[in-house]
């Protein structure tokens, strides 16, 4: 967008700016001392800076705000503030970006997403707090349009340098992640169940994706290394929902691509392991298997069954919604006022915090009503659609290079995760967000039946197999008009 500026023009912007600077550190140097104002200086400097390779880096920018605000480190109050900024000026961009562009048509997805945000909105105007709720609705249309705009332009026609990023991005989470919990101990990213919902839902997947898709050995065994890593990690956490939607979405990759030695031989090894060690060591294997299910599976409370952490949560969405059957509590409030999303930093199913309902799928239906929830659902089921469609795709060719097919994993994940945990639909969590911009894009580049998307490319992507790589680059390109 910028770099679409002339040149002069450019440099004569740059001079009057630096004049100004110069002229300001000369009549106002306290500006220049004060940490608020430098501060802001920096964030309003790396904005600019987003914005003028748009689609290369503004993605990153976002998420890296969204995570560096849920994250336990000195200063991320800064970033709490300054991830909205981020996603308004995303979506502002993106948008006319978009509209100026003509190459990324609107359908029936983004109508039903259109239609969730006034439904919000209708909810929001009969909250105990409309101003509030109101706020909330405005985070949600933002993050919707930047998912429908910049998300999308950030990803179609670049789905290479897009995933060979984002890979990068993975591997270095998982190193940085396992020094802080393994070495330092330091919760980095909040409660265990925080931990456990970016790695399972996200980076597992789509490691795993990546060893399978890797053309050189060292780079097949180093992806591999940190996806064991990474599960180990998850099984770390405790969080039974992101286990779940680990083995549900890693399994949905195994049988999709037909993996089904590489499945046998890793659940074999896991067996041999667990013998070995009940021969050597059994009272600590069994001493292991007593912790697992006492702290995994019944999270402590064996005596109550497995689901008694969800009984409080679940019966307190059950009474608000029996209360505000029609039209809800308002959009991202409850009856008392609380914010559902004040905690999404180190969110959890505890029954100590009232505005968790421990599902999405409640917590939204509580929020906007029997009226308001339709096209929340809608939206969903359209998405389930790629997803199934994508999946079906993948088990009939048992081809790894189509673009959906990470994303779909990763969707299908967050889907079923989010049956267990709310953040779904609480844009000020960066799972959220994340989710969300992959579900648009899915829904361009899903396989439509006799068309393929473009293939990820083989000179900016050496991930992929030479034989998937020479068969996609001869498929054609799935036209504008089939995106939905």
């Amino acid at each position: 967008m910028l770099s679409r500026i002339p040149k002069p023009v450019m440099a004569a912007a740059v001079s009057v700016g630096a004049i100004a600077l110069a002229y300001m550190a000369w009549s106002r140097p306290w500006y220049f001392t004060s940490q608020t104002y430098v501060g802001g200086l920096i964030l309003l400097e790396l904005v600019i800076a987003a914005i003028w390779k748009f689609r290369q880096v503004f993605f990153t920018v976002l998420i890296l705000a969204f995570l560096l605000a849920g994250a336990s480190l000195p200063g991320s109050s800064v970033w709490t503030s300054a991830r909205w900024l981020f996603l308004g000026v995303g979506a502002a961009v993106g948008f006319l970006m978009l509209f100026k562009d003509h190459q990324h048509p609107f359908g029936i997805f983004h109508g039903v997403a259109l239609f969730a945000v006034l439904a919000a909105a209708v909810s929001a105007s009969v909250s105990r707090y409309p101003s509030f709720a109101l706020l909330k609705v405005l985070s949600l249309f933002l993050l919707f349009l930047y998912a429908g705009s910049g998300a999308r332009l950030a990803v179609k026609g670049r789905e290479a340098g897009f995933f060979a990023g984002l890979l990068v991005g993975c591997e270095i989470l998982v190193g940085v992640l396992a020094v802080c919990y393994l070495v330092l101990g330091t919760q980095l990213v909040g409660n265990p169940n925080s931990l456990g919902a970016i790695l399972g839902v996200v980076v597992a997947p789509l490691l795993l994706w990546a060893t399978f898709v890797a053309q050189d050995v060292s780079t097949r065994r180093r992806r591999f290394f940190l996806f064991a890593l990474c599960l180990y990690l998850v099984f770390q956490s405790h969080s039974r929902a992101s286990i779940l939607a680990v083995a549900f979405s890693c399994g949905l990759l195994f049988v999709g691509l037909r993996k089904y030695r590489s499945l046998i031989v890793g659940v074999s090894v896991v067996l041999i392991l667990v013998s070995i060690a009940a021969i050597f060591q059994p009272e600590r294997l069994f001493e292991t298997a007593s912790t697992v299910t006492s702290e995994v599976v019944y999270k402590g409370r064996i005596e109550n069954g497995m689901f008694e952490s969800r009984h409080s949560p679940w019966e307190k969405a059950v009474d608000a919604i029996r209360s505000h059957f029609w039209f809800g509590t308002g959009f991202g409030t409850t009856d008392k006022g609380g914010d559902a999303s004040q905690h999404l930093g180190n969110f959890s199913s505890s029954s100590v915090v009232s505005t968790e309902y421990g599902s999405s799928y409640l917590e939204i239906l509580t929020w906007v009503g029997m009226l308001g929830v339709l096209p929340f659902f809608l939206l969903l089921v359209l998405l389930a659609g790629k997803v199934f469609r994508t999946m079906l795709w993948m088990l009939s060719t048992g081809n790894a290079s189509h673009p959906a097919i990470p994303l779909a994993i990763v969707v299908a994940g967050g889907i079923l995760h989010a049956a267990f945990e709310d953040w779904l639909f609480a844009p000020g969590y960066y799972l959220c967000v994340f989710h969300w911009c992959m579900a648009f894009v899915l829904v361009d580049i899903a396989p439509v039946p006799g068309l393929m998307a473009p293939s990820l490319g083989r000179s900016r992507f050496s991930g992929l197999p030479r034989k998937v790589l020479d068969a996609g680059t001869r498929l054609p390109l799935r036209p504008p008009s089939a995106a939905s």
